[in-house]
Parts: structure tokens; C-alpha cells; sequence
């Protein structure tokens, strides 16, 4: 019974010190010291969607893929070095994960601005936010306070960030270890609103796989060969790849969906209902998605004392 209640009070204990390192988030966090860094992000984002409008998608994955690996750290930002191994090349983010150049040039503006006193962490989340918004998709308050990682994990990436192939029970136990209920994560899953996804994360799907739409498996054939081709593109998301909206949501309807991961959210299962319930109503996805972003992007960060502020955020100080 007493390590019973040891086990429970450890919990609590635990549970509180984390509801403590998110409370120290404040969308004020900067005030003075900082009161051009909104403005400097969402103008370098701006001419860079401009540019590219996929730019938006990756930017968003960057800070998907953060926050499963270590929570939102910028540890996905850190280049592999001699002695040190990112995570830019695990599994999920080798030759897919982009947009590094862009935090690049943020943070570039920001130190001119206020040197060493914006974490890289801080301007992925705002950053991210930003690219939704600039597709047409909603805006949201980004808590800030945000601290660098000095650490990476190339296993946890490898094994924490839900893969395109996975079924619908892994992706729910996925974004259940970080606090995310199976509703938010078909509400977060709808990012796929936007972006593109390479032929060898979806060439099963197209070939294999019987709850697929025939046109639509023959239409993705033309550019994904049943062998090359790999990093061939094609839209997560056909009608509207550039247009944040809840499109997404009727391509699973009729079974659409490019990814495994994508149609597994509507087979049948659990959150077929949910999926329903966004295809109808896009302001209702629009609204819970900006509320389940604030809750991915506060996903255990460092604070206080705990990290550091990088000076240039593909290494450490």
C-alpha cells in the first residue's frame, strides 16, 4: 500500500512540475525586450509562401516533428556533427524534412533585432503558425518562453513520430504519450490539409490497398511508378494543396486519403464520426485546429534555466 501511494504522490509530483513549465509560457514573453519579433517572422514567412507556398507545409512538419522528439526544443533544427547525431536524418525526416533555411533567415533578423534573446523554438512555433495563416487557415495566440534544447534524439525521432504507415490504434497511442487525446490528433492531422508528400510514403497505398478510391489510385500511379521514382510529389491533399481548409476531411469521405496514416482516420473506426463532423463544418475545424496547435506547440518545453537561447540554431552555443 505505501508504494502504492509513493507511486501516486511521485505522479502529482510530476504532473505539477509540468503544469509549472508550461505555465512560465506568456504570449507577452518578450514585451520589450523583443517588440519587433512577431513582425520580422511573419514578414520573412510571408516572402518566403510567397515564393513557395509548400514552404507553409514544411515549416508546419518541422515543428510536428519537434514536439513528438523531446517536446517543442528545436532539437529537429540541430545538424549532425562528428561527435553529435541529429535528428535531421531519422527515418522521418531524412530528404523530406525542409525548411530550415527559412528559420535560418528568421533567426538571422532576429538577433539583428535582439540579440541573444529569442529562443529557435519560440520562432518554429510562430513561424508555423504564420504559414497556416498566410494559406488562409486560422490564427491563434503562440504562448512564448520557449528555450533551446543542447540535447537530440535520433531514436526517439525514429520511434515517437507517427508514420505515414501507421493504423489508427498506433497513431491514437502516438499522440496519447504526449498528451494529445484521439480527437486532437484528427483535428492535428488535418495540417495535411496543405503540402506534399513523396511517392515512396503512399506508393502501398496506391498499389495494395482496397479502401481507396479507383480513379483516384489510377490518377496517383502517373507519377508514382510501382518501382523508382521515390521522391516523386504529389498533394497530401488534391483539390486545394495550397489553400488551408478543410478539404482534407471530404477527400477521406471518399476515400482519398494519400497516406495510410491519412484513410486509416476514416475506416470504419473510432473517428470516422469526427472526420464526418469536419468535412460538413470547415469554421468548426478552423477553430479546433488553432486550439489543439496552442496544445501541440506547449508539448513539455524547456524553461527557466533549462536549455539555452542558440545563437545560430543549427548548433549549439
Amino acid at each position: 500500500m505505501a508504494s502504492k501511494i509513493n507511486i501516486l504522490v511521485t505522479f502529482l509530483v510530476l504532473s505539477l512540475l509540468a503544469f509549472l513549465g508550461n505555465a512560465q509560457l506568456s504570449p507577452n514573453f518578450y514585451g520589450a525586450r523583443c517588440p519587433n519579433l512577431q513582425t520580422i517572422v511573419r514578414d520573412t514567412m510571408r516572402t518566403a509562401v510567397a515564393r513557395e507556398a509548400r514552404l507553409a507545409a514544411s515549416i508546419l512538419r518541422l515543428l510536428f516533428h519537434d514536439c513528438f522528439v523531446q517536446g517543442c526544443d528545436a532539437s529537429i533544427l540541430l545538424d549532425d556533427t562528428a561527435t553529435f547525431a541529429g535528428e535531421k536524418n531519422a527515418n522521418p525526416n531524412r530528404n523530406s524534412a525542409r525548411g530550415f533555411d527559412i528559420i535560418d533567415s528568421i533567426k538571422t533578423r532576429v538577433e539583428a533585432a535582439c540579440n541573444a534573446t529569442v529562443s529557435c523554438a519560440d520562432i518554429l512555433a510562430l513561424a508555423a503558425r504564420d504559414g497556416v495563416v498566410l494559406l488562409g487557415g486560422p490564427t491563434w495566440t503562440v504562448p512564448l518562453g520557449r528555450r533551446d534544447a543542447r540535447t537530440a534524439s535520433r531514436t526517439a525521432a525514429n520511434s515517437q513520430i507517427p508514420s505515414p504507415f501507421a493504423d489508427l490504434n498506433n497513431l491514437i497511442s502516438l499522440f496519447s504519450a504526449k498528451g494529445l487525446t484521439a480527437r486532437e490528433m484528427t483535428i492535428l492531422s488535418g495540417a495535411h490539409t496543405i503540402g506534399f508528400a513523396q511517392c515512396t510514403f503512399f506508393r502501398n497505398r496506391i498499389y495494395n490497398e482496397t479502401n481507396i478510391d479507383a480513379n483516384f489510385a489510377t490518377r496517383r500511379r502517373t507519377n508514382c511508378p510501382a518501382s523508382g521514382g521515390d521522391t516523386n510529389l504529389a498533394p497530401l491533399e488534391n483539390p486545394t494543396p495550397s489553400i488551408f481548409d478543410n478539404n482534407y476531411y471530404r477527400e477521406l469521405v471518399a476515400r482519398r486519403g494519400l497516406l495510410h496514416s491519412d484513410q486509416a482516420l476514416f475506416n470504419g473506426g473510432s473517428q470516422d464520426a469526427v472526420v464526418t463532423t469536419y468535412s460538413n463544418d470547415g469554421a468548426a475545424f478552423a477553430r479546433d485546429f488553432a486550439a489543439a496547435m496552442v496544445k501541440l506547440s506547449s508539448i513539455t518545453p524547456l524553461t527557466g534555466t533549462n536549455g539555452e537561447i542558440r545563437r545560430n540554431c543549427r548548433r549549439l552555443n
